[in-house]
């Protein structure tokens, strides 16, 4: 080997130098805690663009790989549970691909992909799996997402309301994860000032009952009462309304991207090509913890889940350090 003037081809090799390279967040730093890859574009994607094309530090905290959902892709069949069972493999690039059409670049699941397993539907015998996500041990799994918090320091945190918004298994832990979460870093000074959860309001339900009574892809099939079914919120219970409708085309692209999971004929798409910005780009919430910010409209509904926190709170810029090698 060449002389380099410092002899490089004669030193023994040496172990690579740890690098700390330290950057700063941006004032507004949201979180999201959501259950499986897909539950993040259809019930906050438009949310998550928005605050990430205003300039947001945008984090997504995802529970399980969703190695128990259906396949709507025929040639992937054989990656089924039931068979090859790699279909939470396959999911991981899908949700990548998901994130980038959102915007977001910080993604994590949460203790490291496959610590936790989708649990399956409730009932189901899945939800008894040693690793399944309903029966993880709530401090540890809470401990993992302090970890999150305490580095990043977000703001507000989003997740479901402790019915998991519709009853799924996984939906009510990543709910009791958050909020244990949120009580731990409440008692070391870095808890969230807000907490929302997602929501639907009961006047959104009833127009959509309207609008599908004649419709033969009718996802209100057999419900004659909003009472039946297993979400719905009165509106004055609503504290934010986000309006992010000229982000509904990246909400869009991050369905599409989740393909096993959300079929191309699915009545989503169908509504989305009627209504366009107005559904997909609409997005509601409940706030549980901190205060509501100034509103408008009948109710107060906020359109900014930072309204109301203080200057000081919302500048508080964030150094994050990362380890690198070289």
């Amino acid at each position: 080997m060449a002389d380099l003037g410092g002899r490089v081809g004669s030193r023994r090799a040496e172990p690579p130098v740890r690098v700390t390279v330290v950057t700063m967040l941006p004032d507004r730093r949201l979180l999201l805690v959501h259950a499986h890859p897909d539950d993040e574009s259809i019930g906050t994607g438009s949310t998550m663009a928005h605050y990430a094309a205003t300039g947001a530090h945008v984090t997504l905290v995802t529970c399980t790989l969703g190695e128990e959902g259906e396949i709507h892709v025929p040639a992937l069949a054989q990656l089924a549970a039931a068979e090859a069972d790699q279909l939470g493999g396959y999911r991981i690039a899908e949700l990548a691909e998901a994130c980038a059409a959102l915007g977001v670049t910080d993604h994590r699941f949460l203790g490291g992909a496959g610590r936790y397993r989708d649990s399956g539907m409730m009932g189901l015998a899945t939800n008894d799996h040693p690793r399944a996500f309903w029966q993880a041990d709530l401090d540890e799994a809470a401990g993992h997402l302090v970890e999150i918090l305490r580095e990043v320091r977000p703001q507000v945190l989003i997740t479901y309301d402790p019915n998991g918004f519709y009853g799924h298994p996984d939906h009510i832990q990543a709910h009791r994860v958050a909020m244990r979460a949120v009580e731990l870093a409440a008692a070391e000074g870095c808890a969230p000032a807000k907490v929302y959860w997602t929501a639907m309001p009961i006047s959104v339900l009833e127009a959509g009952m309207t609008h599908f009574a004649e419709s033969s892809d009718n996802p209100f099939a057999g419900i004659r009462d909003i009472a039946d079914l297993p979400f719905g919120t009165p509106d004055a219970q609503i504290a934010a309304r986000i309006d992010a409708t000229d982000q509904h085309t990246a909400k869009e692209a991050a369905m599409r991207a989740h393909a096993t999971q959300i079929p191309a004929s699915s009545w989503l798409y169908s509504i989305a090509g009627n209504f366009g910005g107005e559904f997909m780009g609409v997005e509601f919430y409940t706030l549980a913890v901190g205060e509501k910010g100034p509103g408008a409209g009948p109710y107060g509904w906020e359109d900014d889940l930072f309204a109301g926190l203080s200057d000081e709170t919302a500048s508080d810029r964030r150094p994050v350090a990362a380890a690198g090698s070289r």
